[in-house]
């Protein structure tokens, strides 16, 4: 492999406030920007794909599948991992807990994966059955006039109509210098660092707390809510141990469970803050 004309990009089909609080969870750093009114795209830092000190090379495309991977299971929102390198190129598309999907091309731009990948793509992506679909399977056949770099720019082509737009010179086929360079100086970039397991947890308790469920986690809503499940659930699990009715009394015991732990989860939070 060359390591100097490899390159990665992820894109994710979410605001990056959205996408910031999983994205530490990767243990990488990146430089996080927006790709449109849908999209935000990640650029690594550095180079995982050439090893380290103690490591061995790993290909770019196993690397960029496990984090797309990661960010999608943890998230309701399709991620979508661009990579090339000096033999290949191609992309891996993970929604949720699906199995993800993929295709490559030769570097020459000969397709050497499956056509029902692109298809799986294109529904998994909600793109149109007809006009979306035909422009992917252009992907597929041969022409000696595509390299490996014009069909992954074919392919975000048709994701233009999704809202999707990379800023000029983040694009396939740059070196991941170049990438790292260009997503630098976009506007509102954010750097994404690892800064251990206390702050990632925080950060993603922040994200939830900040969401429309925010309310119901934390604050005067959720005291409430923990309260009426105390209320509720002591007197519902006494009633069915005395009944010697285990439904009843699981049913008590949940309750009661879930009250303490909101209440737990308050005063933890209000700690966390004080400090």
């Amino acid at each position: 492999m060359n390591a100097t004309s490899t390159g990665a990009l992820l894109l994710c089909r979410a605001d990056p406030e959205t996408v910031r609080p999983l994205a530490h969870l990767l243990r990488e750093q990146m430089l996080l920007a927006r790709a449109g009114e849908e999209w935000s795209g990640l650029v690594p830092e550095g180079k995982p794909w050439n090893g380290g000190a103690e490591q061995d090379p790993e290909p770019v495309d196993r690397i960029l599948g496990g984090w797309a991977t990661a960010l999608a299971v943890g998230s309701t929102w399709p991620v979508l991992a661009l990579w090339w390198d000096a033999d290949r190129a191609g992309f891996t598309l993970a929604a949720g807990f699906r199995r993800p999907v993929g295709y490559i091309w030769l570097t020459d731009g000969t397709p050497v994966g499956e056509d029902e990948a692109l298809r799986t793509f294109a529904v998994r992506l909600g793109l149109d059955p007809v006009l979306d679909v035909q422009a992917l399977e252009e992907l597929t056949r041969p022409d000696p006039d595509a390299d490996a770099d014009a069909r992954l720019r074919g392919l975000l082509a048709v994701l233009t109509r999704t809202g999707l737009t990379l800023p000029t010179g983040l694009s396939p086929g740059e070196s991941a210098d170049r990438l790292r360079s260009v997503a630098a100086v976009q506007r509102e970039v954010d750097r994404v660092e690892w800064a251990g397991w206390r702050d990632a947890v925080r950060v993603e308790l922040d994200a939830v707390e900040s969401s429309r469920i925010g309310p119901w986690v934390r604050g005067p809503r959720a005291r409430a809510v923990a309260a009426a499940q105390l209320a509720a659930g002591l007197p519902l699990l006494l009633w069915g141990a005395r009944r010697r009715s285990g439904g009843w009394a699981a049913a008590g015991a949940v309750l009661l469970a879930q009250g303490v732990l909101g209440l737990v989860y308050e005063r933890a939070r209000a700690g966390a803050d004080a400090s």
